[in-house]
């Protein structure tokens, strides 16, 4: 571990240094006033630029097909538009690596310590011009497997003895072809049905699973989603109760539906709850809904089978009329105190007694403090802040929600949690299972319905009508010489090798780190296929292939050329958010200056030209890695700044953890767009700028977002013209401080801007609360953390601070 902080560390006259391009021109010359002044002009210095990096990439392969064909290779960025053809590897869109060429050996992995990772999104959605996946129904034989290591009849098995045998890609194993599955070979070896086969011909598809794969060998039930209420005094005032009643109307017409299929056969269930829980029998034959209430939540259950899980179709009418009454009904409440762990457990009773899996999407607004199972106490202390017990503020409290995860799995049981707090609710604890189960958190500090009922519920539609896929477990298998052995995400592990999750959605990312446990070799390369095994929303039983081939080199100059920045930083960043609920904050920053520092030291000794010590020389492929990482360390979770609020700090790292590539990226490099040009007349959008407040300008207005948050920002100069566009308003001056949306105006600039935010909202995970913003506004300081290149508002390095550092670090490992 490095014993010195970044920040307090002296500069010296011999610290200045080149950056130099991988051919050794000088690029820029980097000084001791480049590294103490944040606001040193840095536009010389291009090929450190991410903004400049993403567009080069989208000029050069944006708009183009990406065709899967050939071993090991290195996919566009994440932020290219780019077509997919899979022609024998999985789309990049469900698999990506850290390289695309692994180090031959375990020697040369820890030499150049780069980290050998996949991340996996399973379910991620394909744009509607990419085919969606082939599902191959083998019938009662099942799909074809080797007999040894038991992986899938995938592109990797070689076809031997005119088809009557096949060698299994991974272990090697040679098998007899099945009857049924035998086909005769052409003369290049390959079977006459290639192209016929999904299995054979493509990276990713899916089998049909047999009653093997199902639970008691049983086929399953479509599965259900049940709406959970907290209907305590805070939630009936807000208006939020109504608000979601209302809107829950028209969402359950929107249910996730097989392809082809007029309704979906999703089941729905009703309960609310404050300190007792209130079950509902919406059964089709009733003239209204009959409530029954369960106070014992010690021993929690459900009172009725008959009438709680329905068909929303048959049962619509006495549902419209629930969600009619429940405002109304608890409108006079002065119950403040609510349950938590109890009404999870309702829902895995309900799902037990249905056999069924579901989620569970829970509308909660406060710690949960009645006496109850799961009761919390105030935990929040600044004074850990800092400290080596500051990492217990992340732990979730111990007992019963550890349980609780372990129960959501074994029933298939995801929990989405919807929180509304007003104050510290203990979010480290309270999304504990939502974290385990592949559920996901949504959290609005001090609801208003007025300013942040349509965020709300743009989340909330989006949540309900994801793809996904429940009661789910996954295996990675690798071919002879390495293997998967760490595990990262929204997911629940009883053993080693089987990731288990009560449901997987098309947004959600799981983080696959190997190890050597042989020699590679060149010629052959390296196999990895990733095995989902789920049911469908209609309650069909399906396995779900990705396949990926990788190269294999003994030159540590390969190995950096197929790097991916962008898998790297999501590598780390949920490496580091799990190291902090077991390490103190510094000895994580540290470690992941000293890997950045380490990587790039083994680059410039073994794979650069040789020059003089004072040059930084950065991999092609790693150009934007430390902006990236200089970032990541500035993110709340790894400052340690008593400003910040813990329930903040503990809700990004479990966002993060389940987060996809594109997701951490856009995240650590937030989206700053002028929306106007330099002469104040809107232009076509530019392409976006550097995240860093010399980019500003004060006639200009920026949009910036990094798929978490939205800002509209007014330079104090803004033409009244273009505020008038805009919103209706003679000037600034006249901006109420608490809009957050634009008024639907009928004038170009108005159009224009408001579909860039839509189509941004439209095409991000989760929805995002527009804040417009004044410069020089107290407001301004929240946006200004996102200006992720200048030094950090709570902590953290500028960007060229860091690049210093870490340039100094590299030739102390090189003395």
């Amino acid at each position: 571990l490095l014993q010195r902080d970044m920040y307090s560390s002296p500069w010296t006259e011999s610290d200045s240094a080149c950056l130099y391009d991988l051919h050794g021109n000088i690029l820029q010359t980097l000084s001791e006033s480049d590294c103490s002044q944040p606001k040193v002009a840095k536009s010389g210095c291009p090929e450190v630029e991410g903004t400049q990096v993403i567009e080069d990439d989208q000029v050069k392969q944006g708009g183009q097909v990406f065709t899967t064909n050939i071993r090991g290779q290195v996919p566009p960025l994440v932020t290219t538009d780019f077509t997919v053809t899979d022609q024998g590897n999985a789309s990049p869109r469900f698999i990506r690596c850290t390289t695309y060429s692994l180090p031959c050996t375990a020697d040369l992995a820890k030499q150049c310590q780069v980290p050998l990772a996949a991340i996996i999104k399973p379910f991620a959605s394909l744009p509607k011009n990419e085919t969606p996946l082939y599902v191959v129904n083998h019938g009662d034989t099942g799909p074809v497997r080797c007999n040894r290591c038991k992986a899938y009849m995938c592109p990797y098995m070689q076809f031997i003895d005119g088809g009557r045998r096949y060698q299994c890609g991974f272990c090697n194993c040679v098998n007899e072809v099945p009857v049924f599955y035998f086909q005769h070979l052409d003369h290049m070896g390959r079977r006459v049905d290639f192209y016929e086969r999904p299995e054979l011909s493509l990276g990713s598809y899916e089998f049909v699973a047999t009653l093997d794969y199902c639970k008691n060998n049983k086929p399953p039930n479509p599965p259900a989603y049940i709406f959970m209420i907290d209907v305590s005094y805070n939630n009936i005032k807000s208006g939020l109760v109504k608000l979601i009643c209302d809107e829950l109307k028209t969402l359950l017409e929107k249910l996730p539906r097989e392809e082809g299929m007029d309704t979906s056969a999703i089941k729905v269930g009703f309960v609310t709850y404050n300190k007792v829980l209130h079950f509902y029998n919406v059964k089709s034959t009733l003239a209204q809904p009959q409530m029954m209430v369960v106070s014992d939540t010690a021993e929690m259950f459900v009172p009725l089978l008959d009438g709680f899980l329905v068909n929303y179709q048959d049962s619509r009418a006495v549902i419209y009329n629930l969600l009619d009454q429940i405002p109304d009904m608890f409108a006079d409440t002065a119950e403040s105190e609510t349950v938590f762990a109890p009404v999870i457990q309702a829902g895995v009773e309900a799902f037990k007694a249905a056999e069924c899996s579901g989620k569970l999407f829970i509308f909660h607004s406060s710690m949960p403090t009645a006496e109850a199972p799961g009761k919390l106490k105030n935990r929040d202390d600044k004074k850990l802040v800092n400290t080596d017990k500051e990492k217990t503020l992340f732990q979730p409290q111990k007992g019963v929600y550890e349980q609780l995860s372990k129960d959501c799995v074994a029933s298939g049981c995801c929990v989405d949690l919807f929180l509304f707090p007003s104050q510290y609710t203990d979010i480290a604890t309270m999304a504990d299972v939502p974290s385990h189960t592949g559920g996901s958190v949504y959290k609005y500090s001090n609801f208003q319905v007025e300013t942040d009922g349509e965020h709300f519920l743009r989340d909330l539609r989006k949540d309900v009508q994801k793809s996904i896929g429940f009661d789910a477990i996954m295996r990675v298998r690798t071919s002879t010489g390495f293997r998967a052995t760490d595990f990262f995400g929204g997911i629940y592990m009883n053993n080693t090798t089987d990731v288990e999750m009560a449901a997987v959605d098309c947004d959600k990312g799981m983080t696959v780190e190997f190890k050597h446990d042989d020699t590679l070799s060149e010629e052959t390369g390296a196999l990895m296929q990733c095995a989902l095994l789920y049911t469908t929303i209609s309650g069909q039983r399906r396995l779900r292939i990705h396949n990926l081939s990788l190269n294999c080199s003994s030159q540590l100059s390969e190995l950096y050329k197929s790097c991916e920045t962008d898998s790297l930083i999501n590598f780390f960043a949920k490496s580091a958010y799990r190291a902090i609920l077991n390490q103190p904050l510094k000895n994580v920053r540290e470690i992941l200056v000293n890997q950045t520092a380490h990587m790039l030291a083994c680059y410039r000794k073994n794979c650069a030209s040789p020059s003089a010590a004072s040059q930084l020389i950065l991999p092609d492929a790693m150009k934007v890695f430390p902006v990236y990482m200089n970032s990541l360390m500035k993110t709340a979770p790894l400052v340690g700044s008593t400003e910040l609020s813990t329930d903040d700090r503990a809700h990004q790292r479990l966002s993060v953890m389940a987060m996809g590539v594109e997701d951490t990226q856009l995240l650590l490099y937030p989206r700053l767009i002028p929306l106007v040009g330099n002469k104040n007349t809107f232009e076509k959008p530019a392409t976006p700028v550097r995240c860093s407040e010399e980019r500003l300008t004060d006639s200009g207005i920026f949009l910036l977002e990094n798929g978490q948050s939205m800002f509209l920002w007014l330079g104090q100069a803004s033409s009244p013209d273009l505020i008038q566009s805009l919103f209706n308003l003679p000037s600034l001056a006249h901006l109420q401080g608490h809009m957050c949306a634009l008024p639907e105006l009928d004038n170009p600039l108005s159009r224009k801007v408001r579909s860039i935010i839509s189509g941004l909202l439209e095409k991000r995970s989760n929805s995002m609360k527009l804040q417009i913003v004044r410069q020089k506004d107290k407001p301004e300081m929240l946006f200004r953390q996102f200006l992720v290149e200048d030094k950090g508002l709570h902590g953290g390095a500028s960007y060229m601070d860091f690049l210093c550092y870490v340039h100094r670090e590299i030739r102390q490992l090189l003395t």
